[in-house]
């Protein structure tokens, strides 16, 4: 961004049609304005004080002195982004911007493909995005505009998306974005986010470790696969005390370079961002050294134990100037994606319950996950996801919680064979999540009521059959919370009654919170995972743990940082 607005200004800048006050909402929560103007009867502002502009519409304003303005700007460094009507320009716009409205199409599922010229605009983003719009085609007016992104008809590509630098900024012209569905689509926002964004294509991948790299399969092979997956990211060390694990990383990512411990990442130049993978007792350590050699940290849920840890994260993470998050891949989950979309697009009506849970009648596993010591507590397991999926669901911090937990059956691990915590909000909305060793039959995985209806959706069995020589039938059952569910939504019609619909989940985002973490280092993108929301996380775990410890007592919350 350029240093050119006055202190207490804008950086971006919203032209708006008259008229359209919905319009005008979507396009402030797209680009996060706090400044937009109508253009009936308004006088516009002089776009020299703003790094960025966006023009809906273009109309209105072709001969105005705004005009002259903006040309100026865009000389002197600004980003100027149009979303173009269904109509054809003022000539003298389409003159100056190098392109102009071509043919309009009708409102309908379109395949949006970024061109290899995108440049990191297009930056880890899909090679075709499916969207539902009616896009504008652009007819290239001018030398020095070049297509950007295109969509396809009949095996042509169409350009959708131009631009053409001028002077020290840039002209980006779009056809996408007439449809409420586009503008709320996760890929189409980013896409022209970062349209009024200077980027640069950076000098080289960041350098990845991993510590606590684990048994063969475990949590390093995953993390080094998803680096591996993810343009701006390159396995290129793992720690771990055990030497047949370091073995077992350097044939999973030959020329992987092998560390015994901390030590040895932290002093790895090579290395500029660390995956904490070890268990949970030893994050807040590990973290805070990693942080004093400099390394950006992503520590594997739950990001610590205690509250007063995560505020000293947070701050040595400042003082540090690196980026700290957690790993909360479940969030990227399909069965949790399109709970959350659904319950997003008001299926349900307004949401007042979740409840959520994990477990059977099975042995603990006896690692460290079943040790309170290392562990925090059986809580702190599933429950570091199952709290984030109420948290990200209901979207406000709960004023009140209660944990109730049982030991009866297994008596050679430490922790609790059930916890039950209850969440309560200020205005009377409700949470529960319980976890279970001793459940014989299983509840469903999420069962949400809002006042318009009921998602339910429940655990399934995913074997592994096959029939070797020599064995005959072999058998090996998936842990049962690893398959996505089938989500039943049941909605109330007055005068009609219940009807049911089955909702099935799609193929997620296997790899999004290594793209969102790329993308946020690289190109300087919000967080997905935020270290407050982590904070908030850990702040219902311990008070559950606080809960269960004194007997199941009643815990007052207050939302951490408030």
């Amino acid at each position: 961004m350029t240093e050119s607005a006055p202190a207490g200004r804008p950086r971006l800048l919203l032209v708006a049609a008259p008229g359209e006050a919905k319009r005008s909402d979507e396009l402030r929560r797209l680009f996060g304005f706090d400044f937009a103007v109508e253009v009936a009867g308004a006088t516009l502002p002089d776009p020299r004080a703003f790094a960025a502009v966006v023009v809906d519409g273009a109309g209105g304003f072709a001969e105005s002195e705004f005009l002259r303005g903006l040309g100026e700007s865009v000389e002197q460094g600004c980003r100027l982004l149009v979303l173009l009507p269904a109509r054809p320009l003022p000539r003298r716009w389409a003159e100056w911007l190098g392109a102009d409205s071509g043919e309009a199409h009708p409102r309908g599922e379109w395949f949006l493909k970024p061109l290899s010229n995108l440049g990191p605009i297009a930056a880890r983003l899909p090679a075709e995005i499916a969207l539902v719009d009616a896009p504008v085609e652009l007819a290239i007016t001018a030398g020095g505009a070049e297509p950007l992104a295109a969509i396809s008809i009949g095996f042509k590509d169409r350009v959708v998306m131009s631009r053409r630098p001028l002077g020290r900024g840039e002209i980006v012209l779009t056809g996408i974005g007439a449809e409420s569905d586009a503008l709320s689509h996760e890929e189409v926002v980013r896409l022209l986010r970062r349209a009024v964004r200077p980027l640069s294509s950076p000098d080289r991948p960041l350098g990845f470790g991993v510590l606590g790299y684990g048994p063969y399969g475990g949590m390093g092979l995953y993390h080094g696969v998803a680096a591996r997956q993810t343009d701006g990211l390159e396995m290129v060390a793992a720690a771990d005390p055990d030497p047949s694990r370091r073995e077992a990383a350097e044939v999973e990512f030959p020329g992987l370079r092998a560390h015994a411990g901390v030590e040895g990442l932290a002093a790895d130049d090579a290395v500029d961002v660390v995956v904490v993978a070890t268990p949970p007792v030893s994050h807040f350590d590990l973290a805070r050294r990693l942080f004093e050699a400099g390394k950006h940290v992503v520590l594997e849920k739950p990001m610590c134990l205690k509250v007063s840890e995560a505020d000293e994260l947070l701050a040595l993470a400042r003082r540090a100037g690196r980026t700290l998050t957690v790993h909360q891949s479940r969030r990227w989950d399909p069965d949790f994606q399109l709970l959350a979309r659904s319950v997003a697009q008001g299926l349900i009506g307004d949401l007042f319950n979740v409840e959520t849970f994990v477990g059977g009648f099975e042995h603990p596993c006896r690692a460290w996950h079943s040790e309170v010591e290392i562990s925090g507590g059986a809580v702190y397991d599933w429950g570091s996801h199952h709290l984030d999926w109420i948290l990200q669901l209901m979207g406000e911090f709960p004023a009140e919680l209660t944990a109730h937990g049982h030991k009866r059956v297994w008596r050679d691990v430490t922790n609790l064979d059930q916890v039950r915590v209850r969440l309560a909000w200020a205005d009377g909305r409700e949470a529960e999540f319980l976890q279970s060793d001793i459940a014989a039959i299983r509840r469903p995985k999420f069962f949400l009521q809002g006042t318009a209806g009921t998602i339910a959706g429940s655990y399934r069995p995913l074997p592994f059959e096959r029939l070797e020589p020599g064995y005959g039938y072999v058998g090996d059952p998936a842990h049962h919370a690893e398959a996505p569910v089938e989500l039943t939504l049941a909605r109330y019609t007055p005068g009609e009654g219940l009807s049911e619909t089955v909702l099935r989940p799609l193929a997620g985002d296997r790899y999004g919170f290594h793209r969102n973490l790329a993308d946020h280092l690289h190109l300087g993108e919000p967080l997905a995972v935020t270290p407050e929301s982590a904070r908030e996380v850990v702040a219902l775990l311990e008070a559950a743990q606080v809960s269960t410890d004194k007997g199941n007592v009643s815990v007052q919350l207050v939302r951490p940082g408030a």
